[in-house]
């Protein structure tokens, strides 16, 4: 079954403002993540509900249901994978490739999708360091913990950024942080939750509690 473009934009946001433990996402939540009206949420998702896509009452919110899931899967897919290709293949900044992606992820051919995974070697995470789900819809576990829940006088590797937006990773190019490094947590202040840490070429630098909530990062070996 195809979707429109709108339906398809509806499936990914309620996937990506999901919880793990699958609990319903409100009609204020969709709007902000789409910056569109609530009135107009509440139509579309009584529409979506009658196709099967998802289970929704107003008082509870939005579910997906497999159908609705499988969907958004093959939607982050083939935006992960666009994203990648952008910037390995064609060498777009990874600043400048999630608004092009969001106009290639609804292209429908499944054997271009194919073909493109297989030309990037068949990917598990995308330049951001999100898992990229396989063609079965089977999404890759990442693990890891936001930065500003780390602990002090350990190493830690950079493995994904929470927050894609283009104002973020400009600023994190500024610093130049990037995903792979290896950052030193010196000093987590009580006051404010900001994070001193040392990198791996001798600086030292703080990011606020903020911009280290949107960083991922696992202990390094």
């Amino acid at each position: 079954m195809t979707h429109s473009e709108s339906e398809e934009n509806y499936l990914k946001a309620v996937f990506m403002l999901s919880t793990a433990d699958g609990q319903p996402v409100s009609t204020g939540a969709i709007a902000q993540y789409l910056s569109v009206q609530a009135a107009s949420v509440t139509e579309k998702l009584n529409r979506m509900a009658t196709k099967g896509l998802i289970d929704y009452r107003k008082s509870r919110g939005a579910v997906l249901t497999e159908t609705g899931r499988s969907t958004a899967l093959q939607i982050i897919r083939k935006h992960r994978l666009w994203e990648l290709f952008l910037t390995e293949k064609l060498g777009f900044k990874w600043d400048e490739v999630h608004d092009l992606a969001e106009q290639l992820e609804h292209i429908a051919s499944e054997e271009l999708i194919s073909r493109l995974d297989q030309s990037l070697g068949f990917p598990t995470a995308d330049p951001h360091g999100d898992p990229i789900p396989d063609a079965r819809g089977h999404m890759p576990a990442t693990g890891g913990n936001m930065l500003s829940h780390a602990e002090v006088n350990n190493t830690y590797e950079i493995i994904s950024v929470r927050d894609s937006s283009a104002v973020f990773l400009r600023y994190l190019d500024k610093l130049n942080i990037a995903l792979g490094q290896q950052l030193y947590v010196q000093q987590i202040e009580d006051f404010d939750g900001s994070v001193e840490f040392k990198t791996a070429d001798g600086r030292t630098l703080v990011l606020s509690r903020e911009a280290a909530s949107n960083l991922m990062v696992k202990k390094a070996n």
